[in-house]
């Protein structure tokens, strides 16, 4: 998996939760409010965060499985290859290095 993009979901992941908290915080605060519409809307809302929560949940241990897959894979490969993953990870140090020292 691509470092950038398991960032990018990493960022996604924590954003999402900031918005349930925030979303609970509102539900919590308006709990005093009388009328039927708003606790129709509390009723709405809070069903909608749970199923939220757990579809949340669901897609975090989706990828925590498929990042220790990947890595499994990364190990594997590195038992079964391990003069060309001295030979890979050398070329990218290079790469890296002429690039930096450019600047």
């Amino acid at each position: 998996m691509n470092e950038m993009t398991q960032v990018n979901k990493d960022k996604l992941i924590a954003d999402f939760k900031v918005v349930i908290a925030d979303a609970e915080e509102i539900l919590r605060a308006t709990t005093g409010q009388a009328g039927e519409k708003i606790a129709d809307l509390r009723e709405k809302a809070q069903a909608r965060l749970t199923t939220a929560k757990i579809k949340l949940a669901e897609t975090e241990a989706i990828l925590v499985d498929k990042a220790k897959a990947a890595g499994r894979a990364a190990d594997d490969y590195v038992h079964d290859n391990p003069w060309r993953a001295v030979g890979i990870a050398a070329g990218v140090g290079l790469v890296i290095g002429l690039l930096i020292g450019r600047r």
